[in-house]
């Protein structure tokens, strides 16, 4: 059986996709899986050791550049990768309209996708054109439960075990020579939305709660470097990353003694990877995103109703004294 999943962003959407792979390499062992994502994204889709092929997609740039003839030659060089193989299935787990043409310019049988999307989600009803079958979920369906749903509605089985993202533990990666040898915690402080955001002066009492624990802070912006000294300047344990690639971040999470995070995709992924990782919830809905499926992860407020700094000192300590 040959699959295509079409999942091209962002960042914690193209996460929360990865335990599709293993579900349907559970129910089809000999099943090939290929994926069509955006470009800054096929390093962590290829951290899956079941993905056989990654199709990187760059549409924002293209767009950019469509007078430039190397542009126009990525351009067929992606089409011609994309119809390079006969699907039995094409997914597409987004539903927009350019996923939807993606998924229509593959060569494939059966063409699925979502029938609706859940509350607050970007879905475009129109996408449904291009679908041979459209599978409805709950308008209140977690991020990582509405792919494998619909995947698992199309080829006839259930999901009955709790997700796994197929991401290579810790032990089997060297540590980057800009990451301490020693115990450290992370905080995925930044985010775009401001109401998003934790207070600085929690941070700071939250890093002083944990000294001496190293306290690393990564940054995105410009914006967020200067928040990253600002919490820097209040804790003598804390030390302000240089700026990191996308996958020097994951490996950020991935070997974090302890992750403290707002909802934001870094945070995510270092619940996927399963740190103990307490995920700070203040102007999104918890269900939407929070990490389900372990007890080294530990989910704290909601939409309007962000958590103390005792309530988030008590999940870290309890993750700590746990390991």
């Amino acid at each position: 059986m040959k699959i295509l999943l079409v999942r091209v962003s962002s960042l914690g959407d193209v996460l929360h996709n990865l335990p599709i792979v293993a579900d349907i390499r559970r129910h089809f062992p000999d099943a090939q899986v290929d994926w069509v994502v955006e470009e800054g994204y096929v390093s962590l889709v290829k951290l899956n050791p079941h993905v056989r092929k990654v199709i990187p997609f760059a549409l924002r740039r293209w767009r950019k550049g469509l007078g430039q003839a190397a542009v126009r030659a990525e351009l067929r060089g992606f089409f011609r990768d994309l119809r390079a193989e006969q699907y039995d299935y094409v997914f597409d787990t987004q539903g927009l309209i350019k996923t939807g043409i993606v998924m229509a310019c593959a060569r494939g049988g059966q063409k699925i996708g979502l029938a609706n999307g859940t509350e607050d989600s970007g879905y475009e009803g129109v996408s449904r054109i291009f679908h041979s079958r459209s599978i409805p979920v709950e308008p209140r369906t977690h991020a990582v439960a509405r792919g494998r749903h619909v995947v698992a509605a199309a080829l006839g089985y259930a999901v009955d075990t709790p997700p796994d993202f197929g991401l290579p533990a810790p032990e089997n990666s060297a540590r980057p020579a800009w990451m301490p040898p020693d115990d450290y915690a992370v905080f995925f402080h930044g985010t775009a939305r401001d109401a998003k955001k934790w207070p600085t002066a929690h941070w700071i009492a939250l890093g002083q709660a944990l000294a001496p624990m190293t306290i690393l802070l990564p940054w995105g912006s410009p914006r967020e470097k200067e928040e990253a000294e600002r919490l820097a300047a209040g804790l003598p344990n804390a030390r302000v990353l240089p700026k990191l690639s996308m996958m020097d971040a994951v490996e950020l999470a991935r070997h974090a003694t302890l992750a403290v995070g707002v909802d934001t995709g870094l945070t995510h992924i270092a619940a996927a990877f399963v740190r103990p990782t307490v995920e700070i919830y203040a102007d999104s809905p918890r269900w939407k995103t929070e990490g389900n499926w372990s007890p080294r992860i530990v989910n704290l407020g909601d939409t309007g109703a962000p958590p103390s700094v005792d309530e988030v000192v008590a999940a870290a300590r309890r993750l700590l004294e746990s390991r």
